[in-house]
């Protein structure tokens, strides 16, 4: 039995006055539905308010995450953070957005480059795949996620896999207010993802690996995709930044 993760990623909002509160207003009943046992949740705000929020949620079953690092664990790299600066404070890393790739030239290779970074430095990724409009239309779905997932796993032990997290985040939807269907993600999920995983891996493997979606899911809509079998919880982006939303989205992922 797989157990959901709901991550939020602030993306690039919230002062870290505005970080504050927004954790002092939600920390309480995340904490309780975490301890449940049947969620885990993730905050992954901006790195400036990450001390904080890690201060904040310490001693209680909340996660916190980082939006992005540099594969090297220091270096002449002005302006990156190394997963060395972040394992002291984070258990999670979210890996290779699409914002990254589309903003910041971020490639397969070096999303796989930050994969085995994390790993080696005792970070959790959340690996991020997806196609965008185009490529959806014209039927590329299964081609171009599974590539993704091909080259982000590449050179990833069997036994590193399944602590690594997915997010299928089709692009088209994400902050267009246009979420995919419960079952349309469902199946990109289902055959593309965990059929790319058990071609590198075995059925079991594929199995095991957490497979969040991401794209406009909010308070209202996620319920249809935490009904699907493959969707083990959601990458939350806007709504995660409303502390009713998050914790509806958490409190849903329980049920």
């Amino acid at each position: 039995m797989r157990t959901p993760i709901v991550a939020g990623n602030w993306k690039m909002h919230k002062t870290i006055a505005e970080a504050r509160e927004l954790v002092n207003a939600m920390k309480n009943d995340l904490a309780q539905l975490a301890a449940t046992g049947k969620v885990e949740i993730v905050l992954c705000p901006p790195f400036v308010s990450i001390p904080q929020v890690a201060e904040l949620v310490k001693g209680m079953p909340i996660k916190v995450g980082a939006q992005n690092m540099h594969w090297e664990a220091k270096g002449a790299f002005t302006g990156e953070v190394s997963p060395t600066m972040l394992n002291e404070i984070c258990d999670y890393v979210i890996i290779g957005h699409s914002e990254r790739r589309q903003y910041f030239a971020e490639t397969d290779e070096s999303v796989n480059q930050k994969v085995k970074a994390a790993l080696a430095h005792h970070l959790k990724p959340i690996v991020c795949v997806g196609e965008n409009l185009t490529q959806n239309e014209a039927g590329q779905t299964q081609v171009v996620v599974s590539a993704q997932v091909h080259a982000a796993f590449k050179n990833i032990s069997r036994d590193d896999a399944r602590g690594i997290v997915v997010a299928y985040e089709p692009i088209w939807a994400i902050g267009t207010g246009k979420a995919a269907s419960g079952a349309g993600a469902n199946s990109v999920i289902g055959l593309t993802i965990r059929g790319a995983l058990a071609e590198m891996y075995d059925e079991g493997t594929a199995q095991t690996i957490r497979v969040q979606y991401g794209g406009s899911a909010n308070a209202k809509n996620v319920a249809e995709f935490f009904a699907q079998p493959d969707i083990d919880g959601a990458l939350v982006g806007g709504a995660s930044l409303v502390a009713a939303d998050f914790i509806t989205i958490c409190k849903t992922a329980v049920k």
